[in-house]
């Protein structure tokens, strides 16, 4: 039988996937792009992401086992799941348009919609709502990060 933690865990490993659907063209015109001279721990991000993603199915993983099947708790994995989707379509969106300021839209729209998520799971369980914490703070700094890079390069 398969445990709520290899499922959620799935869920999220799968979802996240979906950043990597990029053109090889989409790849060039980002690498090409001017970055702001602050902008020093790039090749973190990919650790930080990973960080924020492990404590998101973490804190989903604590929901769950709070009250599983519960009709609240399937709206909240449902807000889990759209978090993680707008947050994995700013590199796809990014990307594909070639436009960094969508980019910092998309990011801007996962900020609040990160806001909301954990507004809902905080009377359920702090520590589930203490986990988001990371992307609630690594959100705004990617956002405006890609906010710049679309400056640098109009």
């Amino acid at each position: 039988m398969l445990k709520s933690w290899m499922v959620i865990g799935a869920v999220t490993f799968i979802v996240a996937l979906g950043s990597s659907i990029v053109r090889p063209k989409d790849v060039k015109w980002f690498k090409r792009l001017q970055r702001p001279r602050w902008l020093t721990f790039e090749k973190l991000i990919p650790v930080i992401w990973t960080v924020i993603f492990i404590c998101g199915a973490w804190s989903a993983y604590i929901v769950w086992e709070r009250e599983p099947r519960s009709s609240q708790t399937w709206f909240l994995m449902g807000l889990y799941l759209l978090l993680e989707i707008i947050i994995v379509a700013f590199t796809p969106v990014s990307l594909w348009l070639q436009n960094m300021k969508a980019g910092a839209i998309v990011g801007g729209i996962g900020f609040i919609i990160g806001i909301i998520v954990t507004l809902f799971v905080l009377p359920v369980s702090g520590w589930a709502a203490l986990l988001l914490v990371p992307y609630l703070i690594w959100s705004p700094i990617g956002t405006y990060t890609a906010w710049k890079i679309y400056q640098l390069n109009q």
